[in-house]
């Protein structure tokens, strides 16, 4: 059984930068955000299920479905947004736990972006890192990069856990609030840490 860190972090937090480095030593990378791309593309196994509840509506030209018009479905809609999570989750849950056992590498990143909202315990983790900077630089970031408003990321922010949530929740914080050369140090450390704790976990008469 593959050694399990759950990667999580805030909107502009920098954790799409902090996960290409840990996969640069060696780590190896599942991330749901493209999994739910992958389940809600053309063709994809969510489409069925979220046509019976939502309508054929949902999906666009392209077979695919229509991201945007489902996030202004759910955005205001508390019931709409937990039938789709009652849909996508346990779909993206089932194909997580399938690329996981297949990864070869010492240990597996599990990029969830939105992993204290679904709930840690869902995962099976060995461990939670958490990639952490302040919020008026989350909404600096965001900005530069989308063009969006401060009041627009800001309502991101908000409609996602908080600070404080996510990190009650966390074995490991990487602080990323400096430049991207500063991260290299942090992960290679937190890399040789996890190796050492998947070769534990592997040599322990439970996992035999």
């Amino acid at each position: 059984m593959s050694f399990l860190v759950g990667l999580t972090g805030g909107i502009g937090s920098g954790k799409s930068t902090v996960a290409e480095a840990f996969v640069a030593l060696g780590a190896g990378l599942v991330d749901t955000d493209a999994l739910a791309r992958q389940l809600t593309g053309a063709g994809g196994l969510a489409l069925a299920p979220l046509q019976a509840v939502f309508g054929p509506d949902i999906v666009g030209p392209d077979g695919a479905l229509d991201r945007s018009a489902m996030r202004q479905r759910v955005f205001a809609d508390e019931t709409a947004r937990r039938q789709l999570e009652a849909i996508l989750h346990p779909l993206i849950r089932a194909e997580a736990a399938a690329r996981v056992a297949a990864s070869a590498a010492p240990y597996v990143l599990l990029d969830v972006p939105l992993l204290v909202e679904t709930g840690v315990q869902a995962y099976g983790l060995d461990r939670v890192l958490v990639v952490d900077c302040p919020e008026p630089l989350q909404v600096e970031r965001v900005m530069a990069r989308s063009g969006l408003s401060a009041p627009e990321v800001q309502a991101v922010m908000a409609a996602q856990a908080s600070r404080a949530a996510r990190l009650a929740v966390a074995d490991d914080v990487l602080d990323n609030s400096g430049s991207p050369d500063s991260l290299g140090p942090a992960v290679a450390r937190l890399h040789q840490a996890y190796l050492q704790m998947a070769a534990r976990k592997a040599a322990s008469p439970i996992c035999g």
